[in-house]
């Protein structure tokens, strides 16, 4: 159960799951029910704009403060084992020399993503969500005052691994990158539509594996663009090394727009 964002299977609140009917009381016992099931609804549907509408305030909060200081930030996100954290890791040794990076870490528990990104000498702060199934823009917050980007850098913000709930959730961050591998199968931008569509690019890795695995890789792509046509896309292994220097690229574009923006 996600005990920040509520989207776990919603439990009906009049407490009746058990209840005997068969002890005869005919009184239109269903038509109360309705009623109170909708109002029900209505609570956690209030809850959950409040919920999204506080984190949208403190995310702009975010952009605010991380466009002061020419940052680029990049909310990556993905299932688990797509390889969020080995792109992290290349792209950390394809532009640290000549790029200032800084990393946030989100996972439930434990900072083994964080102790390979410390690594490669890549500032890094791991954020522990618990039961949470997201990081939110408050716990950005929190993280953007300690690990303090250098003016004029990039932020990487690796989420946790969740292809539904991050895509609700604004970081503050410049745009959304959407990372899925060939081991997960080509339907996956139509069955988890709102992240292809919240994202602006879209890496699919582990392309050195299409030898070994069932994967139709213009089957994926159509499926992606028919969610969202504007979506940038980007094939890679982040083991072998394909497609790093368009994505790195890429990214180095992204920061000299900010830098050149900032200079108008």
């Amino acid at each position: 159960m996600c005990q920040t964002c509520g989207c776990s299977a919603r439990v009906e609140e009049h407490g009746h799951h058990h209840h005997d009917h068969d002890h005869g009381h005919d009184h239109g016992h269903d038509h109360g029910h309705d009623h109170h099931h909708e109002a029900a609804q209505t609570r956690t549907l209030r809850i959950e704009e409040d919920l999204l509408a506080k984190n949208a305030r403190l995310a702009e909060r975010n952009r605010g403060w991380l466009e002061a200081k020419q940052v680029v930030a990049l909310n990556l996100m993905s299932s688990p084992g797509a390889g969020k954290t080995t792109l992290l890791e290349r792209t950390i040794r394809g532009l640290g020399a000549e790029l200032p990076i800084s990393v946030i870490e989100g996972d439930q528990e434990t900072e083994r993503d964080a102790e390979r990104i410390r690594a490669t000498g890549c500032r890094v702060l791991q954020i522990n969500t618990g039961s949470g199934c997201h990081l939110d823009a408050d716990m950005v917050a929190a993280a953007l005052h300690q690990i303090d980007p250098p003016r004029g850098s990039l932020l990487l913000i690796e989420n946790v691994g969740n292809l539904v709930c991050p895509a609700l959730f604004d970081l503050g961050e410049r745009g959304k990158v959407v990372i899925m591998s060939v081991t997960e199968g080509e339907d996956k931008p139509i069955k988890y539509p709102h992240m292809f569509r919240a994202a602006q690019v879209f890496v699919l890795n582990k392309i050195d594996l299409l030898p070994y695995v069932q994967f139709d890789v213009d089957a994926c792509l159509a499926y992606a663009r028919q969610v969202n046509p504007s979506l940038r896309v980007f094939q890679t292994s982040a083991t072998r090394g394909d497609g790093l220097d368009e994505w790195c690229a890429w990214l180095r574009e992204r920061t000299a727009e900010s830098h050149d923006a900032a200079a108008v």
